[in-house]
């Protein structure tokens, strides 16, 4: 029942949007409309074909609609723009077959609905600065590297040291937060940004919808770098409220209270071609990231990788990408492992090779991953996982 009624909040916010889209149109069919719209479908069959716990095949997708209104065009609103993005994610999981602790498939959900995912408003001061407000998406502006943005493992879009924080997540996908973004661009090429998110994650489509308490305190974050053809960026992340430790304990027999928190550094470079019509523009990239490692399974991780674009001259949709991530458990966690009667590896590490491709309208993305110690037990080995992703935007 709850499901139903969250699918007919997240459609009827989706026709009211192409009804307002049509009408701000209307009135202005020459001019650039105030209103717009966009969207995409992403299908997903992946199996784990090798080692895992389990060899079969699994289905799952992600529906966007997005829609971005200049307030200015609308309203006379100055400098200011409004966007709203509504998911809807079904289908089955696949790491339950892999068995990492860090996920092979960057659409798989545990709670399979539709969701409000962000809706923001923007106020602009120029061109070097901004403040955002709203449910807001993390990772879409801090502990991002573009050129990883092709790889599908989850590690390769924000770290596992922060992503597995917070009372049930920081505000990445696919539950959000409300947040209060900061960003300072002196020039085109420096730029330092700041965020206060409620530390308890949850929009329309969860079970509590938003939360608006903050009961649990806030998550800060800080990212400064510098980018051209390259980025170099360092950001650091804390949370306000102290957290459980995940193994320390008072005389009392309570958990010891600990203060999350972390660091993590970016690194991006574009080794080959100028500009954005050549062939074989290659950007390769790195980022390390460390925590606390007392209220989390991970003590930190790595990524790195490159990205080839255009890859064939007659094919300018074309590309390839290769990333190679290890995330690094905590010895509290491995301890609490130990006393379970289970000996766990100090990491878990993976490889990605994928290439992606259009035909007409349609995205199609063969991918392939192998895990190393998946979730870090020796005993496992490994596990090979294949997945094709097929998708259009519209």
């Amino acid at each position: 029942m709850r499901q139903t009624k969250t699918s007919r909040i997240a459609y009827r916010l989706a026709a009211g949007s192409f009804f307002i889209a049509a009408a701000l149109m209307a009135a202005d069919a020459y001019a650039e409309p105030a209103l717009k719209l966009g969207g995409s479908y992403t299908a997903d069959v992946t199996g784990t074909v090798s080692g895992g716990l389990a060899k079969r095949g699994r289905v799952l997708d992600d529906f966007q609609i997005s829609a971005d209104l200049d307030l200015d065009k609308a309203f006379g609103w100055k400098g200011a723009t409004a966007h709203v993005l509504l998911l809807n994610n079904s289908g089955a999981v696949p790491n339950d077959d892999a068995g990492t602790l860090q996920g092979v498939d960057n659409i798989e959900v545990s709670r399979q609905r539709a969701r409000l995912f962000e809706a923001w408003v923007e106020q602009g001061f120029g061109d070097k600065g901004s403040i955002r407000a709203g449910l807001y998406d993390l990772n879409s502006e801090f502990y991002s590297n573009d050129s990883a943005g092709l790889l599908i493992a989850p590690a390769f879009g924000i770290g596992s040291e922060l992503a597995a924080t917070g009372p049930n997540g920081p505000s990445i996908f696919p539950s959000t937060a409300l947040a209060v973004r900061a960003r300072w661009t002196p020039n085109e090429h420096v730029y330092a940004q700041a965020a206060v998110l409620n530390a308890n994650a949850g929009v329309l489509g969860d079970p509590g919808g938003v939360h608006t308490s903050f009961d649990n305190g806030v998550l800060v974050i800080g990212e400064a770098g510098w980018q051209g053809r390259g980025k170099v960026a360092v950001g650091t992340w804390r949370y306000s409220d102290k957290q459980d430790d995940i193994r320390s304990l008072t005389p009392a027999g309570d958990p010891v209270h600990a203060t999350a928190r972390g660091a993590y550094v970016l690194l991006e470079r574009q080794l080959t071609g100028e500009g954005d019509d050549v062939v074989r523009k290659t950007t390769a990239f790195a980022r390390l990231g460390v925590s606390d490692g007392d209220t989390t399974a991970f003590k930190g991780g790595w990524q790195a990788g490159v990205l080839v674009e255009h890859v064939f001259e007659s094919r300018p949709d074309s590309a390839f990408s290769v990333g190679v991530n290890q995330a690094y458990l905590s010895g509290k966690f491995r301890d609490n492992a130990f006393d379970a009667g289970q000996r766990l590896q100090r990491s878990e590490s993976a490889v990605e090779v994928t290439y992606s491709d259009k035909i007409g309208p349609v995205t199609i993305q063969p991918d392939l991953q192998y895990v190393k110690d998946p979730g870090a037990d020796g005993g496992v080995g490994h596990a090979l996982v294949a997945i094709l992703r097929v998708g259009v935007e519209f």
